[in-house]
C-alpha cells in the first residue's frame, strides 16, 4: 500500500479512536455504573462534562472532514495523481488532525484553530498535486 493510502487508513483508524474516546468519556465508561450504561441503549446518558463535550465535537469534526479527505485522495488516485505526490498532503493533513484531537480534549482554542487550519492546508495539497 502507498504512503497516501496508509494515511487515509491511519485517518479512519483516527476517527473511530476519536469518536470511542467521545464515547468512554461522555459514559465515564472506567466506572461500573458507566461501563453499564456504555453496554445499554444509552437513554440515560448523563450531561457531558466540559471534556466530553469537546471529545464529541472534536470526533464529529473529524467525521466531516475525513469524508473530504478520502473524496479528494481518492479522486486524485484515480484521476492519475502519482501517489507520492498525494502523501504529503495526506500526512499533513492526518498529523495535524492528531494535534487538533490532543489539543481540542486540551481546550487550547487558538491552537485548536490553527492545527484545523493545517489540516485544510494538507487537503489543499491534495488538490494542487492532482492538477
Amino acid at each position: 500500500m502507498t504512503d497516501d493510502l496508509h494515511y487515509l487508513a491511519y485517518s479512519a483508524i483516527l476517527t473511530w479512536l476519536m469518536l470511542m474516546t467521545a464515547s468512554f468519556v461522555r459514559s465515564k465508561a472506567w466506572t461500573p455504573q458507566g461501563f453499564m450504561l456504555g453496554l445499554g441503549n444509552r437513554d440515560d446518558l448523563p450531561e457531558p462534562s466540559a471534556i466530553a463535550g469537546r471529545a464529541d465535537r472534536a470526533a464529529k469534526n473529524m467525521l466531516e472532514n475525513l469524508l473530504i479527505f478520502a473524496v479528494f485522495v481518492l479522486v486524485a488516485r484515480l484521476g492519475g495523481t502519482p501517489p507520492d505526490d498525494i502523501a504529503t498532503g495526506a500526512a499533513v493533513f492526518f498529523w495535524a488532525r492528531v494535534a487538533y484531537f490532543f489539543i481540542y480534549l486540551a481546550g487550547i482554542p487558538i491552537l485548536r484553530t490553527a492545527a484545523w487550519c493545517v489540516s485544510i492546508a494538507g487537503l489543499i495539497m491534495i488538490l494542487l498535486a492532482s492538477h
